[in-house]
């Protein structure tokens, strides 16, 4: 079950569900559930990681995987090397940032952008920008 603990109400029931698996001394798992990045925010990182391939030859895996995850938010999606016999680096997708994560992530990369290859990338309330960048990565066949 999932519970909203700032509601009074699921809190007192966490709180009797917590108590009851207790007294069966049950094995259970808590977690918190952190909310998950938002729609709008992976459209927006998908138009301007488009938009800096276009802008730099990269494919939007290479931006994505290479420049956004490697060089410019390694803190946030490096997991460390596994295996023995060859050890190889673990990233973390994307699709498990929460929304503050993706915020940090975007903001990183609009700055390393600018600072590094010289292209601006439109802030999320740019939308005519947003709009013609739209319409250039289709026209482009990077995005559908």
């Amino acid at each position: 079950m999932i519970y909203q603990t700032e509601n009074a109400l699921q809190r007192h029931r966490a709180i009797d569900k917590f108590k009851k698996l207790l007294e069966k001394k049950a094995i259970i798992e808590i977690i918190e559930k952190k909310p998950k990045r938002t729609y709008k925010q992976n459209r927006y990182l998908h138009l301007i990681l488009g938009f800096f391939s276009l802008e730099t030859g990269y494919t939007l895996e290479e931006t994505k995987q290479e420049i956004f995850k490697k060089i410019v938010n390694p803190s946030l999606f490096y997991e460390g090397e596994v295996g023995e016999i060859v050890p190889i680096q673990r990233w973390r997708s994307s699709a498990t940032l929460d929304t503050s994560e993706m915020t940090i992530a975007i903001e990183k990369f609009r700055d390393y952008s600018s600072s590094q290859a010289g292209i601006y990338l439109p802030s999320p309330d740019e939308k005519e920008f947003l709009n013609s960048i739209e319409i250039e990565l289709k026209n482009n066949h990077i995005i559908k």
